[in-house]
Parts: structure tokens; C-alpha cells; sequence
């Protein structure tokens, strides 16, 4: 998988793919992730990217014109599968979300900055946006890392355990049960007993059980009405 991510602040997000599963995963060429500095496409002598809005009002807007020459380029070099774009006006990305875009091959992700992007940017270029909750954030960057590691880290081969990334929560509109490592008893609290068991029916009962209780208690709009 590729993602190019067309940034005005890069070097924001560089940290979290130096790291960890993400580093791992560059490393195993599972994915590559590719920065651009947006005012690298401006013709202004100051590398200008905003301007103030048509109409009046507070803000700045990023300009058209740097954002679909960078946008054109990177589209004239290979196919995407999704030009997305983080704001807050997107769709709330959950991990169905997350599911279906670790299966494509290239994905654009647009940080928006100011107040956002020229209406003409979306119009000509975007076919997904999404936003990773409700409330602002300065930028588009950390958005964008949030969603980077969320569809990275479902990759065959990215996780030690590919397991693991189908017990997560949310993957089956559960949250994850309760878990418990060693010691079995720890300032009177105990691991429950049918962990020990080794009765793997039973615990997988168990775990299904107690995801539910936490789901209807803390969660309970991820339910359907038959639960």
C-alpha cells in the first residue's frame, strides 16, 4: 500500500512512522507513506497557500490553485483508489472504515489548515472525507496520522499476530472484554477462573459475554436491538 499525504506541515507527522508497527511495516515494504509540502506547488514569491475568503469573514482559505496542481501531479504518476480529505465535515472514520481502506492500493490524504480548502478542491478532486471526531484541531496532520495507523496496522504481515487486529474492538460493533496477564492475584483482585480453565470454549463464552456487558454499559449505540 502507498499513501501520500500533502501536508503544509510534514515534518509534523514524520515522528509516529519513525516508530514501532509503522516503522515495521515501511521497513517489511508492506506500505510506504510519502510527504509533500504543499507550498512546493505555490508560484507566489512567499510560497503563498491561503488567502482570505470571498464574502469577508475571520480565516484564511488554502487556495485552489497549489492544492490541484499538487493533487494533478501526484495523479498523473498513478491511479488512486481514494482522494480524501480530514476535516470535521467528513464522515466519523470507525473501523469498517478503517477495514475497507486497508484493502486498496493508493491512497491521497489532504490536511486541511485555516479554515479549510477552496469548495473547487473538493469538487474536482475529492471522493472521500473524513473526519476522526467531533472537534477542531489546528490542522490536518495529526488526523491524518490517526488514520494512517489505523489502516496500516490491519495489513497482512504488519502485526505479529494477524489475529489480533480481528479481536480488536469495534470489529465486530463489540468493545474488547476485559484482559489479565500475570500475576493471578494481584493486592486481592484475581484473574477470573475461567481464564485458567484452559477450557477454550468456555473463556471464548466468557469473553463474548463480558464484551457485551461492557458494550451495553458503555457503548450502548454500537448495539443493535437484538442485544
Amino acid at each position: 500500500m502507498r499513501i501520500d499525504i500533502i501536508s503544509v506541515l510534514p515534518e509534523l507527522m514524520e515522528s509516529p512512522f519513525q516508530t514501532s508497527i509503522l516503522k515495521r511495516a515501511m521497513e517489511k515494504g508492506l506500505a510506504e507513506v510519502h510527504f509533500h509540502q504543499l507550498r512546493d506547488w505555490s508560484t507566489g514569491k512567499h510560497r503563498q497557500v491561503d488567502d482570505e475568503p470571498y464574502g469577508g469573514g475571520a480565516g484564511m482559505v488554502m487556495m485552489v490553485e497549489p492544492l490541484d496542481k499538487c493533487i494533478s501531479e501526484l495523479k498523473s504518476q498513478r491511479n488512486y483508489d481514494e482522494i480524501i480529505y480530514l476535516t470535521p465535515e467528513g464522515e466519523t472514520l470507525n473501523q469498517k472504515i478503517a477495514n475497507t481502506l486497508s484493502i486498496k492500493e493508493n491512497l491521497m490524504l489532504i490536511c486541511g489548515h485555516y479554515k479549510g480548502i477552496d469548495q473547487r478542491v473538493r469538487d474536482l478532486h475529492i471522493t472521500k472525507e473524513i473526519s476522526i471526531g467531533d472537534y477542531v484541531l489546528t490542522g490536518g496532520e495529526l488526523a491524518a496520522c490517526v488514520l494512517a495507523d489505523a489502516i496500516i496496522r490491519l495489513l497482512p504481515g504488519v502485526l505479529n499476530d494477524e489475529q489480533s487486529a480481528l479481536t480488536d474492538s469495534f470489529q465486530d460493533n463489540l468493545l474488547s472484554p476485559p484482559i489479565y496477564t500475570r500475576p493471578e492475584e494481584y493486592k486481592g483482585l484475581k484473574v477470573p477462573e475461567v481464564l485458567l480453565s484452559g477450557n477454550f470454549g468456555k473463556i471464548e463464552e466468557w469473553r463474548y459475554e463480558e464484551a457485551l456487558r461492557v458494550t451495553r454499559e458503555r457503548r450502548p449505540d454500537l448495539l443493535s436491538e437484538d442485544f
